[in-house]
């Protein structure tokens, strides 16, 4: 190969790897909008229906829902027993406590204060990364991301959501604990390497949905309540949208950008909330609020991006 065909294969694949790239940024950034709008349906589901009946049915529907697509694509879940635990153990990191603990913490926890303490998965992530995982291993880059985007979610909310911390203090604690569990997945779920996304996804949920639903029948007793078509409405908009198409999603970002790398939708979230105020409601943002979006992307970046191989490396 002379010279120039060198470097035009080399300006070739990394052309294509910065496209492949930018696509998972877009879906990292399509995660975070889905999982953002999450706690408005939560909001609302919770209004009238009880918080464990409430992530059973967001389990249940979102777990069916994947498992036609699955049938339709003809991707079969896995059938040895050793994966079905990974399932259950995954389930329980990513769904069953998080959710149900954030369903019930959300009825008195202010939005604010909520997404704050929500927010700092990368945090925990990044530090259980360090501690038990051997592959993904963090940087000081990566660091400086967890810290910037942190400050960020911080300036954007405003110090002011933080005067409520300690006061419902059990609930601020279901938060931080839910918080503490999707670290734990997001590392976890790196072992199902080679599976369809969709697989993990839909043996989760429906692991998920078997452990909750008959504590939602002896807990609750659902057949008593009597739900709001806005409650309904917002189940099913949690269950197919901050749910099915979000896991899917989840799962095959976790394996090109890694678990530090996918959590950093946590901090996505915010920025998201906001812009659509902004556009859709009239709000303004303080000075602080576009420092902190920032350094919100500062952080994203840091945390996603990887860092520019050497001139002439392929």
């Amino acid at each position: 190969m002379t010279e120039a065909s060198n470097v035009e294969t080399t300006t070739i694949k990394k052309g294509a790897r910065e496209a492949a790239l930018g696509f998972e940024l877009a879906l990292l950034l399509l995660l975070a909008t889905l999982w953002g709008g999450s706690y408005t349906f939560i909001k609302l589901g919770v209004a009238t229906i009880p918080p464990i009946t409430l992530i059973a049915g967001r389990t249940l529907i979102a777990g069916l829902l994947l498992l036609i697509i699955m049938r339709w694509r003809r991707v079969r879940l896995p059938a040895d027993g050793p994966t079905w635990r990974r399932f259950l153990f995954q389930a329980c990191l990513n769904s069953v406590i998080p959710w149900t603990l954030i369903a019930w913490a959300e009825r008195s926890v202010d939005a604010g204060l909520a997404t704050i303490l929500n927010s700092t998965s990368p945090i925990f992530t990044f530090f259980l990364t360090i501690a038990i995982a051997h592959q993904d291993r963090p940087t000081f880059r990566k660091l400086f991301g967890v810290v910037a985007g942190m400050a960020g979610i911080c300036l954007i909310i405003g110090t002011q959501a933080l005067h409520g911390l300690g006061e419902q203090l059990v609930a601020q604690i279901a938060i931080v604990t839910a918080t503490v569990c999707y670290a734990g997945g997001a590392v976890f779920s790196r072992g199902f390497k080679g599976l369809d996304p969709m697989a993990p996804a839909a043996g989760s949920l429906l692991c998920g949905a078997a452990v909750l639903l008959p504590v939602s029948l002896i807990v609750e007793r659902p057949w008593t309540i009597v739900p709001s078509t806005t409650s309904v409405l917002a189940l099913l908009g949690l269950a197919i949208f901050s749910t099915a198409i979000a896991f899917v999603i989840y799962f095959r970002l976790i394996q090109t950008l890694g678990s530090v790398g996918t959590t950093a939708q946590a901090y996505l979230r915010v920025p998201i909330g906001v812009a659509l105020g902004v556009l859709l409601l009239g709000e303004t943002l303080s000075p602080n609020a576009w420092i902190g979006l920032a350094c919100v992307v500062i952080g994203v970046a840091a945390m996603t991006i990887p860092a520019r191989k050497p001139a002439g490396s392929a």
